[in-house]
């Protein structure tokens, strides 16, 4: 008995000591460590892609004008129209805020003071391509130049995978980040693009 009781003892203090440990981790997951007035480089990242990936998202939205859409599909157009131009606001703020350069886009190329180019076009030069669910200037020139039959699925098909996209990142961005407003728009991001994920694949299967 005498030998048992240490044994015992040093046994539930390696119980307490890892039941501490896991709650340690859970409060790192939970936010601890976040900062309202201070930011990483992973926010400088997140920020900036994001600004990119949202404005080539628009620039999608902007080619369903004039084309003939089932209601829930515009709708839904309209619906990323009106979160996501704002959030390209708040995200350039940060980047202004921080002293980092706001990252050019394919509608700056677009709305540049002349006439509407083609989306591929206005592509150009851009190096973009390589984040999550971003599409190809030749994917935007085809989305463009599809006919009214095929554009809506195109169209459908092409926005689950550029929100795919952006949930990667957002998700990276909550793992990451340092600045609680950017981490707490990530997580906006992931929960409303998620859902209009399961939307579309929805429509996609009727």
């Amino acid at each position: 008995m005498r030998h048992r009781l240490p044994n015992a003892a040093a046994a539930a203090v390696l119980t307490l000591v890892l039941a501490t440990a896991g709650c340690g981790s859970d409060d790192a997951r939970s936010g601890s460590g976040l900062s309202a007035t201070e930011h990483n480089d992973a926010d400088v990242a997140f920020a900036t892609d994001m600004i990119q990936h949202h404005a080539q998202a628009l620039s999608m939205v902007d080619l369903t004008m004039g084309r003939p859409l089932d209601p829930e599909v515009q709708r839904l157009a309209e619906d990323i129209r009106a979160a996501q131009g704002p959030e390209i606001e708040t995200m350039s703020d940060w980047l202004n805020e921080w002293g980092e350069e706001v990252p050019p886009t394919m509608r700056d190329h677009s709305h540049a003071g002349h006439d509407m180019e083609g989306m591929g076009e206005s592509m150009e030069g851009m190096d973009d391509t390589e984040m999550p669910g971003m599409m190809s200037a030749e994917e935007m020139t085809a989305l463009e130049e599809a006919s009214d039959a095929e554009f809506q699925s195109m169209w459908l098909e092409m926005m689950v995978e550029h929100h795919e996209g952006a949930v990667e990142m957002a998700e990276e961005q909550q793992d990451d980040g340092r600045y609680r407003p950017a981490v707490d728009l990530a997580a906006s991001i992931t929960e409303a693009q998620q859902a209009e994920i399961d939307a579309m694949e929805s429509m996609l299967e009727r």
